[in-house]
């Protein structure tokens, strides 16, 4: 159930509106990574997951980005107020001005419609943790470069608010799935193929700009992979075997989703870990 508390989360003041920043702020209205497409991800995930507390912990924090909605949708209400009587301001975006009337929409600041393909739902809460996790980087990182493009004090403010709490949010979702106490690199109820899973695939040759022949090998060697040349180049090449897929052999977690499609063995086993 939402009820609806006449206060913003953050008190918003603008002393000098700005509506090219107003249309730059549309971005976490309606973009990818804004606040409506946070709200819609994580509360439409938590409505999918059937463990208690990490569904009370998605909705706790969808709800919560939909009073950030409020915050930013306030915010750029009062950065477009201009657009409503000076030309000179509506030409910043005349989409806005003209068939929006100045006020906030549901689209990028590029115009854009907001879409649902926005969002990253796959039904299984390790994989939805994980985006959720992408999802609060990427939004931090815009706010961060709207702070930088603003000299108005509250805005700054506001913003630096809005940016803060999707660090906590990504805390949050980073201890749900350590919680969910499975290897880290556990996806889904069938083990990857032996061996194949630690091959790392050395696609490039010759010398980089940066006088390197090797630079991605070396990362991979620290993830713990081997490094395999190709054919081409005399190199033995992945461990392309026939594997058969065995359902219920990957490890899994009490608080992992419900698999689909899973055979009787691999449910009976998932059961017993």
């Amino acid at each position: 159930m939402y009820h609806h508390v006449k206060e913003l989360m953050y008190t918003v003041n603008v002393g000098v509106a700005d509506a090219t920043f107003g249309n730059m702020l549309l971005e976490q209205f309606g973009g990818a990574n804004g606040e409506l497409a946070a709200a819609m991800q994580y509360s439409i995930q938590g409505l999918n997951c059937e463990d208690a507390a990490r569904k009370d912990l998605l909705l706790d924090i969808g709800t919560e980005e939909l009073s950030h909605l409020e915050v930013v949708g306030t915010l750029i209400r009062m950065h477009l107020k201009p657009m409503k009587k000076a030309r000179s301001e509506a030409e910043a975006d005349p989409l806005v001005a003209v068939a929006g009337g100045g006020g906030v929409g549901l689209l990028n600041s590029a115009g854009n419609p907001w879409t649902a393909d926005y969002l990253k739902i796959t039904g299984d809460l390790a994989v939805d943790l994980r985006s959720n996790i992408a999802a609060e980087a990427r939004a931090k990182i815009v706010y961060e470069r709207l702070i930088n493009f603003t000299d108005d004090p509250g805005t700054k403010e506001a913003l630096q608010f809005l940016m803060t709490r999707e660090i906590t949010h990504m805390r949050a979702f980073a201890a749900a799935l350590e919680t969910m106490d499975k290897p880290a690199f556990s996806i889904g109820t069938i083990a990857p193929t032996p061996g194949l899973v630690d091959q790392f695939y050395d696609d490039s040759t010759g010398v980089g700009e940066s006088g390197t022949t090797d630079g991605a090998g070396t990362i991979a060697k620290r993830a713990g992979l081997q490094v395999v040349e190709s054919p081409i180049f005399k190199g033995a090449g992945l461990d392309v075997k026939p594997h058969k897929p065995v359902p219920g052999s990957e490890k899994t977690s009490p608080a992992d989703s419900e698999p689909v499609g899973d055979t009787t063995a691999g449910r009976e086993r998932r059961r017993a870990s």
